[in-house]
């Protein structure tokens, strides 16, 4: 036993005097003048992605000389990258982008850690940032995902470290969520039936704070993107100085020439959102399920002339990508859920598609769906309002805090919290009469110009221009 003990505790040493060895070599190269961007999917299709690339082409913009890498573990090429860029976001870099393809991402996937996951794919990230470093080390390393566990070790090596933090990794809000033992998909029932588990758990997430705060406190530059998301960063790093909030770039330009009034023949609800199990899909079933029920008894308002005239009773259409062979059983669920419910002729469902396939499916929205649980920040939300359709989003975080509140005094959505709340929500929306509908539609559209990709580009790059400038020291 103590000769095993020995030979761990010597591989141990080895290893981290070869990692410091390697760590003063890279200090005393001089770094290439880039930005490398530390995004391990790039297919992701989500908000995060798309702040990826308008940070990239405002990087090409701002300063021409400077190469953009992406660490990716996808196999793809740059120009395979530029064109996803463009044709899912509407995105047109001004120049090639340079690939680092990265071996080792199951060390940050889920299903590597079944248990301990959060410290999992925190230290995990730790070695897929040493094999990016190994690849390529840039002059600032740009995470766009949240690793922050890879901040001290990209310091070491000389690095600038910036982040575009959309969510604090831990958080109070998780931390009270266990000590009140809330079942959530991310705090399953055997451990909210268990005080001992409980206990466990709560200083599992007391460590892991603690830890997450050390770690962040090593970057030069913080951009957060919503009041929530800096409350929580503020508390926990310890660094207000450098945290500063950049809102996310929304496509508001592209969807405010839709059309606001609703001509379409299928009168119908939208949801926008990855098949992820935060996002809380079955609520947005079970709510729409509610709905329907309840107009089917009372046939009132705006919905009984819409049954008269149209050839479809409302509909729900839910849009989202899927990351992995999880989404795609996940997404199976769902329509499995919406048989045992009765409305699976009333639900269709959108898996990856383009983003002009996105956009026609808002324009002909009459509300927008969302339901996660403190949303950092709500993009979809925001892309809802631009394009008209009112929003019914989760009352917590982003949507609540920035998004969906008065617009010189009018309202501009709903936003709820229980299943009843948002049948009620959807009921009123889809019973309003049309000038109504119209008057918020408007309030919700003025709204969601605040969040438009130019003011992103502006804030962008007023932040992190004192970082990349050609007198940048190195």
């Amino acid at each position: 036993m103590y000769a095993l003990l020995g030979s761990v505790a010597v591989a141990v040493v080895v290893a981290w005097a070869t990692m410091m060895v390697w760590v003063w070599r890279r200090r005393q190269q001089k770094k290439e003048r880039a930005v490398a961007f530390f995004h391990p999917y790039t297919n992701d299709g989500g908000g995060g992605e798309r702040v990826l690339w308008c940070a990239v082409k405002a990087l090409q913009e701002l300063v021409p000389d400077v190469t953009c890498a992406i660490y990716t573990g996808d196999a793809t090429t740059p120009e395979a990258l530029a064109q996803r860029a463009l044709s899912h976001f509407g995105v047109h870099l001004f120049r090639p982008i340079r690939v680092v393809k990265l071996e080792r991402r199951k060390w940050v996937e889920a299903d590597t850690y079944p248990r301990f996951t959060l410290i999992g794919q925190s230290f995990g990230s730790i070695i897929l940032a040493w094999e990016a470093l190994m690849k390529f080390t840039p002059l600032v390393f740009f995470d766009t995902t949240g690793y922050a566990f890879t901040y001290p070790i990209v310091r070491a090596c000389g690095c600038k470290v910036v982040c575009y933090t959309h969510y604090p990794t831990i958080s109070s809000d998780m931390l009270s969520r266990v000590i009140r033992r809330t079942s959530m998909y991310n705090n399953n029932s055997t451990i909210t039936r268990s005080y001992l588990l409980t206990g466990a758990k709560a200083l599992y997430y007391m460590l892991m704070a603690m830890l997450y705060g050390l770690a962040g406190r090593c970057s030069n530059l913080v951009m957060v993107n919503s009041s929530w998301t800096q409350s929580h960063i503020e508390k926990l790093w310890r660094v207000p100085e450098r945290v500063i909030r950049v809102y996310p770039p929304c496509d508001t330009l592209s969807l405010q020439v839709l059309p606001i009034q609703r001509t379409s023949k299928d009168y119908y609800i939208v949801s926008v959102a990855q098949f992820r199990p935060e996002k809380a899909h079955n609520l947005q079933l079970e709510a729409f399920a509610a709905a329907l029920q309840h107009l089917g008894c009372q046939h009132v308002g705006e919905v009984e002339e819409a049954e008269q005239t149209n050839s479809k009773s409302p509909r729900l259409k839910l849009v989202g990508s899927c990351r992995n062979r999880e989404d795609l059983e996940r997404l199976q669920g769902l329509k499995r859920k919406c048989q045992e419910l009765g409305i699976q002729d009333q639900v269709d469902f959108y898996e990856n598609v383009s983003y002009n396939k996105l956009k026609d499916l808002l324009g002909g929205a009459v509300a927008g769906l969302h339901s996660m649980i403190d949303e950092h920040f709500g993009i979809s939300v925001v892309e809802y309002m631009a394009a008209g359709a009112i929003p019914i989003a989760h009352n917590s975080a982003g949507p609540k805090e920035d998004i969906v509140l008065e617009e010189d005094g009018q309202k501009t959505g709903f936003l709820a919290t229980t299943k009843d709340e948002f049948a009620d929500a959807i009921c009123e929306v889809l019973t309003m009469p049309e000038e109504g509908r119209l008057k918020m539609a408007k309030a919700a559209r003025q709204r969601a110009s605040r969040f438009s990709v130019e003011n992103f580009d502006h804030n962008f790059k007023a932040a992190i221009g004192f970082l990349v400038s050609p007198n940048a020291k190195n």
